[in-house]
């Protein structure tokens, strides 16, 4: 006689998220290009340049030393920390200890996980925007948090409306993501939407965590949340060298804020990894001291080049977007033709054999829009430029006709 086999379940959970976008239909484009289809990818933020000649040439140095190879702290190594304080002082002209205000990450996702732990329990409340980075909510609702979602609108810039956030019930609100440079939207920071974010903060007891990897990109100005007087007792800042620096396999990050604020963090990181390995540490500070003209040709020309195409792309398209974005992807509606975005980025992956992100991962209210990313050669973005002008040229011609 068999015994009885008893049913294994996962974690419930799991039941509150799904596979991440990218992963699950990262399946499908790859099969398809596994059957010749030659998929062109205009979907993920994946920069396809490389680092600094000298950031790479530091890591093959280092990298040979017989000593270099143990376990590193957690805090991240005093050279990475410094580095990473200068580039503050740099290019937004903040002051920070890089003994006790800075906490090297591995990648900024990682970051958000060790801030909700530090911060939320199970059944607090989590301002997140929408549109917004999906992780904000993934990883909120996995550790248990409840996600109350806050609308960002075109007719307001993308931007928060304090108007409303007053009028919600903001009973149990411990955390406020916010991330500008916006992604998806492209909406550009604005001094008066920080300085209203550390008000909101401070009369609330919330803590508003800005995300801003993207502010080097398309970007003379970059602006820090921690420019304002007093964000700093209140409020966390996320940068990563994913997009700034073209190393986004790397995983490298960091967070600025208060020595308290980065001791709780510390307290849940330093249960969690060993520290990254010494010489990308090392590698990660000479990227930090990249110079003004790596940074301009890497930063802005190149992306201005391949955003003038995507720009050719969203017309094409049939799609209007505002062309002050800034950021490294290109963010548009969709014609009204279009019952919804599926409908269009599924016949832009099937008939052009072009790879488009669809707004709705990124919420409800991105769900007439389309997303292209920056993160492909010229070539690559012309020839998807010509295989849907080839599949959709007639139609757009005539959705652009004025009546």
């Amino acid at each position: 006689m068999t015994p009885e086999t008893k049913t294994i379940q996962p974690a419930e959970r799991l039941s509150h998220v799904s596979e991440y976008y990218f992963s699950r239909k990262g399946k499908e484009v790859a099969r398809m290009n596994a059957e010749g289809r030659d998929i062109i990818s205009l979907a993920i933020g994946s920069p396809d340049m490389p680092p600094s000649e000298a950031t790479i040439e530091a890591l093959c140095r280092e990298a040979r030393r017989p000593d270099a190879h143990g376990y590193q702290p957690t805090t991240g190594i005093p050279q990475l920390r410094e580095a990473m304080a200068g580039f503050y002082h740099r290019r937004y002209g903040v002051e920070l200890d890089p003994k006790t205000e800075i906490q090297p990450l591995i990648g900024s996702k990682e970051g958000i996980l060790h801030v909700t732990l530090a911060f939320v329990n199970p059944g607090d409340k989590v301002l997140v925007p929408d549109p917004g980075y999906p992780t904000y909510t993934s990883l909120s609702r996995l550790l248990g948090a409840d996600v109350v979602h806050y609308d960002l609108r075109p007719e307001n810039g993308w931007q928060p409306d304090f108007d409303a956030l007053e009028s919600m019930d903001l009973s149990g609100v411990k955390l406020m993501w916010t991330n500008y440079p916006h992604m998806p939207t492209g909406a550009a920071a604005r001094r008066s939407t920080y300085e209203k974010l550390v008000a909101f903060a401070r009369r609330h007891g919330i803590v508003v965590v800005n995300d801003n990897p993207y502010s080097l990109i398309l970007n003379r100005e970059p602006m820090s949340l921690l420019q304002v007087e007093g964000a700093k007792e209140c409020c966390i800042e996320f940068n990563s060298m994913s997009k700034s620096h073209n190393m986004p396999g790397w995983r490298v990050g960091l967070i600025a804020t208060n020595a308290e604020f980065i001791s709780w963090i510390l307290k849940v990181k330093s249960n969690i990894d060993s520290g990254t390995f010494r010489p990308l540490q090392l590698a990660a500070a000479e990227a930090y001291r990249n110079d003004d003209a790596w940074h301009e040709e890497a930063n802005i020309n190149v992306y201005a080049r391949r955003r003038a195409l995507a720009g050719e792309v969203m017309d094409a398209l049939g799609c209007t977007y505002d062309p002050g974005q800034v950021g490294m992807f290109l963010w548009g509606r969709i014609p009204d033709s279009y019952a919804d975005v599926e409908e269009l980025t599924e016949r832009v992956l099937h008939e052009a054999r072009v790879f488009i992100t669809p707004g709705f991962i990124f919420g409800e209210n991105g769900r007439r829009y389309v997303r292209l990313s920056l993160c492909a050669k010229e070539d690559r973005i012309a020839e998807a430029l010509r295989r849907i002008r080839a599949a959709f040229g007639k139609e757009t011609d005539k959705k652009n006709v004025n009546p």
